[in-house]
């Protein structure tokens, strides 16, 4: 446990109280969602008191079923991490996988030429022994091989037939590209020459949203067996359905977290008390009251139809995926513009600096990046696509945490993390991943068991324990 975890949990194990306004904050991206869920399950069955879920990235799937008291469809048999589905998250992207493909088929059908030369060296040798060993008929093999040869050197054979391979095969996936890129359009205008509409991120974030709203309608249909309905309807009903329970044991205020590449800046989307709604946005006349109209929206008013837009966001990886895209209300800040959302592992310290204005007394940060180690703890780099972009993302997250939580010194609040001490699951290590330390490979479940032990080890006994609440 880093110095200043421990300088924190020291303080605050005298001055803990579920009396206090208490929320919970999910940070990281993909794989930190099993984290999360273990993290929860501890919480759940000590009966910690969480007031408000505050989330970005993969947290937010732990905040939706956390604000509706649907926790236990995150851990279960057949809950959300536990879905064989959850292997398929983040693959790359559709039309890099064709190009791969389509240029590994291309150098083969071009080595085609020299496997046919290469039959030659199986051919003789097998000749030669026939010979040696007095079969007749020997000469015949060899006899065949060079009239293939023959035929295949031909000008109408190999020479002409292997260009337009090659030709047919890539010009299939420059059509699947053009195809794919006109699909993917987006509502806005697009900069730059007109090709690069082909190049899109490398990852795909589409399957991650549609499990979550999957298994979020299993949660909310209950026993019926209804059609699960469009994201738009179905995040209505989910909104509706805090709104109206909001103060109801299980039930708990919601605020999110996504970034903004178009206005530069983290928005918060949140669903609170209806005592708080009114200075949720000040609509004053102050450059202030402007700021916070611009990055604050109430999501039991107009935002409500922006939820589906705004869970797509905090999954789109920056750079790595699509952003997703929001179309604001005419009458909102914004006019009626479309701005493109993606996650930003930074945001945590916006989502802190919210909660407080909240009036949020305790907060509880989790994240499954480790801290820095000691030294001599170095582990050897990630070679894969994914594994590159996971390192920088739970580097950067791990130093978001540490900020952010040096920044809530001297604020009117306490703050505490559960985040493990190593953890070498990347964040798109959705089928396991090798630890070097320990010699072994380790997958999801272990992860989640990781959350639950270390909110014990570092919340619940310690913290919670030590006030005498539990």
């Amino acid at each position: 446990m880093t110095d200043i975890r421990e300088s924190k949990s020291r303080s605050a194990r005298t001055s803990y109280s579920p009396q206090h306004r208490t929320a919970l904050v999910l940070t990281g991206t993909g794989t930190s969602g099993a984290y999360h869920a273990g993290v929860l399950r501890a919480l759940h069955e000590a009966g910690v008191k969480i007031d408000v879920i505050g989330a970005n990235g993969i947290g937010v799937v732990g905040a939706l079923f956390a604000a509706v008291d649907g926790t236990q469809k995150l851990w279960d048999e057949k809950g959300f991490w536990r879905s064989p589905e959850v292997r398929a998250f983040y693959p790359w992207h559709q039309t890099h996988r064709l190009a791969v493909y389509a240029l590994a088929l291309s150098i083969v059908i071009v080595f085609v030429p020299i496997g046919a030369m290469a039959i030659g060296l199986i051919v003789y040798p097998i000749d030669f022994v026939l010979k040696m060993i007095g079969l007749t008929g020997a000469s015949g093999l060899v006899g065949s091989y060079l009239r293939l040869a023959e035929s295949a050197f031909a000008p109408e054979g190999l020479p002409t037939w292997i260009p337009r391979l090659v030709v047919l095969v890539l010009g299939l996936v420059g059509v699947v590209a053009l195809v794919n890129a006109w699909m993917s359009s987006t509502a806005r205008r697009e900069r730059g020459p007109l090709w690069w509409r082909l190049v899109r991120p490398p990852l795909s974030a589409s399957e991650a949203v549609n499990h979550c709203w999957r298994v979020m309608w299993d949660l909310l249909r209950g026993a019926a067996q209804l059609k699960q309905p469009a994201p738009l309807e179905l995040g209505q009903r989910y909104l509706e359905l805090v709104a109206e329970n909001l103060g109801q044991p299980g039930f708990r205020e919601l605020v999110i977290g996504v970034h903004d590449l178009d206005a530069h800046r983290d928005l918060i989307f949140a669903l609170v008390d209806e005592s708080r709604r009114p200075g949720l946005i000040r609509r004053a006349t102050s450059e202030a009251a402007e700021e916070r109209r611009a990055e604050v929206f109430d999501l039991a008013g107009v935002a409500r139809e922006y939820l589906p837009a705004i869970v797509a966001g905090a999954l789109a990886v920056p750079l790595a995926s699509e952003p997703s895209e929001v179309r604001f209300a005419a009458d909102a800040y914004w006019r009626g513009e479309v701005h493109r959302l993606c996650d930003r592992p930074a945001s945590v310290a916006r989502l802190l600096e919210e909660l407080i204005h909240l009036n949020t007394q305790q907060i509880v940060v989790v994240s499954s990046a480790p801290d820095a180690g000691a030294p001599h703890t170095l582990s050897p780099p990630r070679l894969d696509g994914r594994g590159r972009i996971g390192e920088y993302l739970q580097s950067s997250e791990a130093a978001a945490v540490r900020d952010s939580t040096r920044l809530a010194v001297g604020k009117p609040v306490q703050l505490f993390a559960v985040r493990p001490d190593h953890n070498p699951i990347g964040p798109f290590d959705f089928n396991g991943a090798f630890d070097v330390r320990s010699d072994r490979p380790l997958f999801l479940e272990e992860l989640m068991a990781r959350g639950y032990e270390d909110a014990y080890h570092q919340f619940i006994e310690p913290v919670v324990g030590a006030s005498g609440e539990l």
